[in-house]
């Protein structure tokens, strides 16, 4: 097992993710530094949710590593696997909420499959965690009574339940309006820096990239691999690459300068 620096939580060497025989993204090299916000930056259709599958253990890569605080996911074993995987929270694009249960049985439901809490236990963490995300009078609603907002506070609050310290979001701000995605990207430097999470975004919403991602990677659907590497208000201010170029000059707001970003 490599010795993992102090400061570098996931570690990304040479991989290479897709189904089947087609290749969606290869040799990404990158890190993810403790208590980050980092970005995996793109348009639409680059293969970042699929490289994002790639990091919880929900796609097996072609070839390369992820390394987990040094351990090299892919390498050990199934049970081995899922316990690591058990200090992941994931908030995926469409929430993946069971619309049979209502909002505190979602967020109850790890903790029966992976604690042995007792009941009282389950049901004090699950208001806590509704609490957090503000959600705590829809605790007896079922999805479908929700708003989208409401929806991705309420996966939110599941992803928290085993109090991970690793968070991945595919696309969080996918569908909501602007007011809406502030709240969340509030929320989600919140995670960041008052519980410490290390967090890792898929996101091609330029607001939610400049207000909140301090590093990131960006990925490029034409030559299948990353471009560029920098915060997105580096990447904004000062990457050369055309491609790059054109995705940040929509919309951009205005920030502070900062150094150049580092070419793939």
């Amino acid at each position: 097992m490599a010795e993992p620096d102090s400061d570098t939580r996931l570690q990304i060497r040479n991989l290479t993710v897709g189904f089947g025989l087609n290749i969606v993204q290869r040799d990404l090299n990158f890190s993810v530094h403790r208590g980050s916000i980092f970005a995996v930056m793109g348009g639409s259709g680059c293969g970042k949710s699929t490289v994002l599958k790639a990091l919880v253990g929900l796609v097996r890569p072609f070839s390369g590593s992820l390394t987990v605080d040094g351990e090299d996911y892919w390498a050990v074993d199934e049970a081995r696997r899922a316990t690591i995987g058990r200090r992941f929270g994931v908030l995926f694009q469409n929430g993946a909420l069971w619309s049979s249960m209502t909002v505190s049985e979602n967020v109850a439901l790890p903790l029966q499959m992976l604690t042995r809490l007792d009941a009282e236990a389950i049901a004090a963490l699950v208001d806590l965690k509704l609490s957090f995300v503000g959600l705590t009078g829809a605790a007896q609603k079922r999805p479908a009574e929700l708003s989208g907002g409401m929806r991705k506070r309420a996966a939110l609050a599941r992803a928290l339940a085993l109090d991970p310290e690793f968070l991945f979001f595919d696309e969080p701000s996918s569908g909501l309006d602007p007011m809406i995605s502030g709240r969340l990207d509030d929320l989600i430097l919140e995670l960041s820096t008052g519980l410490g999470a290390t967090v890792v975004i898929v996101s091609h919403e330029l607001s939610t990239l400049f207000a909140i991602c301090d590093d990131g990677v960006f990925l490029d659907g034409e030559s299948r691999t990353a471009i560029a590497s920098g915060s997105p208000r580096d990447l904004r201010d000062h990457c050369d690459h055309p491609t790059v170029r054109a995705f940040m000059a929509g919309g951009a707001r205005e920030f502070s300068r900062s150094p150049e970003c580092h070419r793939e």
